[in-house]
């Protein structure tokens, strides 16, 4: 720092000068002075270098203050061109912080970097490649991304250069993919990992790591590189590196890097390397159980780094069992270690260790020292990684004892993890209940202990399960009996309860302390405690016994007409009491019992609480294994099978599985209410009623016909037919993805012929006109053209097509209407086949025809509670597809609004908080269900990069609709 301020004397006077000022004003006014003798000096004579630089690093410190600077790039950008280190490396430091992307001056920068990456002088290529590691864009990557590599692989390259080349080239890489020749390079940069000089291989750790992620099949043969660098490092008979020792650890950051490495790839396929890589793994092992050889604390978190990724590459390959028993066995002597950070990080590798078949059995011989740091941590994040781990060791074993423990500590559990926690015992509970009433008992005690934070989908679920097992009504009735009679009673209690009652009460009614008007009695002593929507689902359960319970009828009738539900200010418990109370008067006995009968079993269906807690906490989410996981214990005869998952109900209409109410409230915490009439038809799609639940199945076609060829002609044309479909033809890929958010325009265009297309649709039908024009001067002759569907097309499509003339004349042009009707889901497009001849040679022409399933789309208008409340529905199962990707064109809101309108949904406006972000819904209209769309597309301006989210109500759908749209932006 001497030599610097010796070197440039005036910057450090101007420097203390500003340090010397006691007030903000006196600061800006010597700001001021200064840019003002500045820019005198700029527009003066020439300057010499000197003063150029000392002149543009007082800009530098000037905006770094926090001031702008709008004046002094050119001067910087000629800095560059300088030959003096000195004078190059302060331009390159104006240039990375005050020009970015899009300045006008950037084209010259970019010829001043590319000049200095072919100079011969290593010093000029390092400031280079720094710049465009600080303000690489796309265009400087497309620009300058193959002049990288050759600096990096080239053998006069000095390792300085090397380094700085990897790391610059992983920079880029990130900006930009495609804009890196990688498959040139690869075997070459592979080759680094044997350089001697420890920073050329961390840097090129780092950039295989990243390419490894983008093609992980392409570098596949780093892996024996790298275990045998790895095997070097840490193996007792090898002494690689060993100038690198930090703390009696040989380089532990390579180390570290290298097993990430490893961790990108599966395990390898030559057993020499498997065994030299689970050789320098037990080293590791061996390393950790060793006394300690220094007291310092670097010296601890050196080893347990290297001890820990190793440790998560033993979990990723679960190749060798003896190795990850070992390794719990290690992790368990430092659940006691004094270091809070110890305990942490040992839970935290066991909770993966857990999830292996292989080394589960040895993480459960530490479920006592679990439990006990889940009681005594002081550390919140330590007791959560204990509930971490107790959730992913858990199985039919020790199922009781965890949950039990688990119910015992949420009583006291921080306020932050109780949602999270509650999700975890409903999902443990039911996933390994051997017994039907201990899960009742289980999931009634959750609610009795943490009602606030028991979510819908909890206790949707339970009363699902109750619904489809007989055995458990009576118990389930009996409980929930008991449960309402505290004195103190959740409102989630009083909603199960009084659901439960309304269906299956009078199994208990023969008891005389459980009497049909006793169960009303302490229902409707609740009912005034509760909120609205509570209420609603309790007139329905006093519906419900009106016909369980004749004998109590005039008493809820009088209920039932008070001014209290007549008259109510609530329009949906006005309406029910009214229609309520209509029903039970007019109907006889045989219609009330068809109308309120008891609600059927739910199909059978996966759980959605997994998906609940992947939203509130993704990490654990993935910890539990899957019980269709090989190997996975399945559940025994008495276990408990997947059941309807329970879903969030729509605004007027039903929840999934269960049949709409008479009257529904529109809110989003609306209960599953008792059948009272017939579902509207699948058809009406006018408002979103059954858009987002399982609409009613089509009326039965005919009988079903001989199965259909591989490939299917719709028309006639002369020729034989091949047994399997073609395949498009080269170079016609484009003109389709333009017309995919494109009703109208050009298909294909050679000097012969050009296909045009003009299409409109309306719900689940379209009317695609394919134009045919002639370019040439000869006459097509022996013209003919099909649409081929495939073998899955074949369900989901009805085509018909009209038969044209067989030939077309010089310059003239013919028009071929398709109808098409979208019978059900479907993710090809079909394909259109064209032959002729033209002067005497024969032609053939196989194009995808530009209908797929957004064409069917149909836009939906609705504010900004619906929105949300919808796209609160939607988070089952696979329902959400997610993805974030670089923009591949200029982020414009214009032109993104244009393509998503162009995709057939409509932009919401005002939904969203943020104004930049883009919200958008439609229906997808199909003969044999519709699918209810929702998505939000999020731009960074900043990072050039765009997060879309699509939610539908049809899992595959939600993935294609994802990755067609995010090809687009």
């Amino acid at each position: 720092m001497s030599k610097f301020g010796e070197a440039m004397r005036g910057l450090t006077v101007f420097i203390s000068d500003i340090r010397g000022c006691k007030s903000r004003e006196a600061e800006r006014k010597r700001i001021n002075k200064e840019l003002a003798n500045i820019r005198s000096k700029f527009k003066g004579d020439r300057l010499d270098g000197y003063n150029k630089k000392k002149y543009v690093c007082k800009l530098v410190f000037i905006f770094l203050l926090g001031n702008d600077v709008d004046f002094g790039h050119q001067e910087a950008v000629n800095l560059l061109s300088s030959v003096r280190f000195s004078e190059k490396q302060i331009g390159y430091l104006f240039v990375s912080v005050l020009i970015g992307e899009g300045h006008d001056l950037m084209q010259l920068v970019v010829q001043a970097i590319r000049h200095d990456l072919e100079s011969r002088n290593p010093i000029f290529n390092t400031l280079a490649m720094q710049c465009i590691a600080n303000i690489a864009f796309k265009e400087m990557a497309e620009t300058l991304g193959k002049d990288i590599p050759p600096l990096l692989t080239s053998a006069d390259s000095s390792s300085a250069v090397k380094q700085t080349a990897a790391l610059c080239l992983l920079r880029l890489l990130r900006v930009h993919p495609s804009a890196i020749p990688i498959d040139q390079y690869a075997a070459r940069i592979v080759q680094l990992l044997n350089d001697r000089h420890l920073g050329v291989v961390t840097a090129s750790c780092s950039l295989l790591e990243e390419f490894a992620r983008i093609n992980s099949l392409g570098f596949s043969e780093c892996v024996n590189a790298a275990v045998i660098r790895l095997s070097r490092i840490v193996t007792a008979s090898h002494s690689d590196l060993q100038d690198y020792t930090y703390y009696f650890v040989p380089a532990p950051w390579l180390t570290v890097k290298l097993m990430r490495l490893l961790q990108c790839f599966t395990i390898p396929d030559d057993a020499v390397v498997r065994a030299r890589l689970s050789e320098a793994l037990e080293a590791v092992l061996n390393r950790a159980q060793e006394p300690s050889k220094s007291k310092k604390v670097q010296h601890s978190n050196a080893k347990n780094a290297v001890l820990f990724e190793a440790i998560n590459l033993i979990v990723h390959f679960q190749g060798d069992p003896s190795l990850q028993v070992r390794a719990c066995n290690l992790l368990g002597t430092y659940l006691t270690h004094k270091e809070t950070n110890m305990r942490y990080l040992s839970l935290e590798a066991l909770s993966h260790l857990a999830t292996s078949e292989l080394s589960r059995e040895a993480v459960k011989k530490h479920q006592e020292l679990v439990l006990k740091a889940l009681k005594t941590e002081r550390d919140i994040s330590v007791r959560q990684r204990a509930i971490d781990l107790l959730y992913a060791m858990c199985d039919h074993s020790n199922a009781e004892t965890i949950v039990g423990e688990l119910l015992g500590y949420l009583e006291k559990a921080d306020y932050s993890v109780r949602e999270t926690l509650v999700l975890k015992i409903a999902i443990l509970s039911e996933k390994y209940a051997q017994d039907y009433s201990w899960y009742v008992d289980t999931i009634l005690n959750l609610i009795r202990l943490a009602g606030d934070y028991v979510s819908e989908d909890v206790w949707y679920r339970i009363i699902q399960i109750v619904i489809n097992r007989q055995d458990v009504q009576g118990y389930a009735a009996k409980t929930c009996f008991e449960a309402l009679q505290a004195p103190a009673c959740h409102e989630n209690m009083v909603k199960v309860g009084g659901y439960i009652l309304g269906e299956f009460g009078n199994l208990i009614a023969g008891d005389p302390r459980s009497s049909p008007m006793v169960q009303f009695q302490l229902l409707h002593s609740k009912f005034h405690l509760c909120s609205a929507n509570t209420r609603a689902l309790l007139l329905s359960t006093y519906i419900k016994f009106i016909n369980l319970f004749p004998e109590i009828k005039p008493t809820i009738q009088q209920v039932l007409q008070a001014d209290t539900q007549a008259r109510n200010s609530n329009q949906e418990i006005q309406q029910r009491a009214s229609e309520y109370l209509k029903l039970s008067s007019v109907a006889s006995t045989d219609v009330l019992a068809t109308v309120l009968e008891e609600m059927p079993p739910f199909p059978e269906r996966e759980s959605s609480l997994l998906s609940k807690l992947y939203q509130t906490a993704p990490w654990t989410a993935k910890l539990h294994h899957d019980e269709g996981e090989e190997g996975a214990p399945k559940p025994p005869a008495g276990g408990m099978a997947p059941i309807q998952a329970p879903e969030a109900p729509v605004a007027n209409g039903p929840l999934v599985g269960i049949q709409p109410p008479l009257v529904t409230t529109g809110s989003p915490s609306q209960p599953p209410q008792p059948s009272l009439q017939q579902p509207p038809p699948a058809q009406s799609a006018d408002l979103l009623v059954d858009v987002f639940s399982t609409p009613t199945a089509p009326p039965p076609g005919p009988a079903p016909g001989p199965a259909p060829a591989a490939v299917t002609s719709l028309t006639s044309p002369a020729g034989p037919k091949s047994s399997l479909p073609p395949t498009p033809s080269p170079g016609t890929e484009e003109g389709y993805i333009r017309l995919l958010f494109k009703g109208n325009g050009v298909l294909f265009e050679n000097d012969t012929l050009q296909i045009g297309v003009k299409a409109e649709y309306k719900k689940n039908l379209g009317r695609v006109g394919v134009f045919y024009g002639n370019k040439s001067n000869s006459p097509l002759l022996n013209f003919s053209s099909d649409v081929v569907l495939s073998d899955d097309l074949q369900d989901s499509l009805n085509v018909q097509m009209k038969s044209i003339g067989p030939s077309i004349d010089a310059g003239a042009q013919v028009q071929q209407v398709v109808n098409i009707e979208c019978k059900s889901v479907f993710f090809q497009p079909p394909l259109l086949n064209i032959m002729f001849s033209v002067g005497g040679a024969p032609q053939q022409l196989t194009l995808k025809l530009p209908v797929l399933l957004s064409k069917f789309f149909e836009p939906t208008a609705m504010n900004s509670q619906e929105f949300f409340q919808r796209w609160k529905q939607l988070g089952g199962p696979n329902q959400e597809a997610q993805k974030i990707f670089a923009a591949k064109f200029p982020i414009e809101k214009e032109a993104a609004s244009n393509k998503l309108m162009g995709f057939g949904v409509s932009i919401l406006e005002g939904v969203d908080p943020n104004p930049d972000n883009f919200v958008s819904a439609g229906v997808i209209n199909t003969r044999a269900v519709l699918v209810g769309c929702l998505l939000r597309l999020e731009p960074n301006l900043q990072t050039k990069m765009y997060r879309l989210t699509v939610r539908t109500s049809h899992e595959a759908v939600s993935a294609k609709l994802c990755e067609l749209l995010s090809e687009q932006f």
